[in-house]
């Protein structure tokens, strides 16, 4: 589990992860501030620096995530969800919940559910890594309900949510093993899709 550094921290560093789905500078980047030791200058203000680790260990997750990747650009939905798998299972909630924000906010019916689902289930689990086990139960217990029975390009999402229920049983004991795996329809990178998807993060000011 990967708690999240402060709030200007934590969204800079979203944005830079986010990116580097696309781009080789931005994991170039990744892949420094994620070096044993790394300083990280502009980084950290005075009163953040308590909060070093943290920024390393998730700029060293998402670097070892993303290194294998392809940085092909995102086009469709279908690639929007292959790199959610990517990040969730690098423990990477937050950003899970930042990429898939604007799929959501264009998706209506059924689609915009799941979609839902997947995000509320992703920010469950960040607020169990941040120790905030009501918020946690909360929104693991909502998502899960919202995945039930529900399809969303070609992925059946019913094992997945069927996967976060079992997982609530042991919240106060948690095993980071129970996490379950991103729901997928197959390995590689991004593939091809018709129009771009502006997959921009939203900073958040509260």
């Amino acid at each position: 589990m990967i708690p999240t550094p402060p709030l200007r921290v934590r969204n800079r560093l979203a944005e830079i992860i986010l990116a580097a789905l696309e781009d080789a500078g931005a994991r170039r980047e990744l892949a420094a501030l994620g070096e044993p030791g790394a300083q990280a200058p502009g980084w950290l203000e005075r009163d953040e620096l308590a909060h070093a680790r943290l920024l390393r260990e998730r700029a060293q997750s998402a670097s070892a995530a993303l290194g294998t990747r392809s940085t092909a650009r995102i086009r469709s939905r279908a690639d929007v969800l292959d790199a959610a798998a990517t990040l969730f299972d690098a423990h990477l909630y937050f950003e899970v919940h930042e990429l898939l924000e604007p799929s959501w906010r264009d998706a209506r019916g059924d689609d915009r559910e799941a979609l839902q689902g997947l995000i509320q289930v992703a920010v469950g689990y960040q607020h169990l890594a941040n120790a905030n086990f009501a918020g946690a139960r909360a929104l693991l217990d909502e998502g899960r309900g919202r995945l039930r029975g529900r399809k969303l390009d070609g992925l059946d999402l019913e094992p997945f949510g069927q996967a976060v229920a079992r997982s609530l049983d042991q919240l106060s004991h948690f095993d980071w093993r129970a996490v379950p795996v991103f729901p997928r329809l197959g390995s590689g990178g991004a593939r091809e899709g018709s129009a771009g998807l502006d997959v921009n993060i939203r900073k958040e000011t509260s």
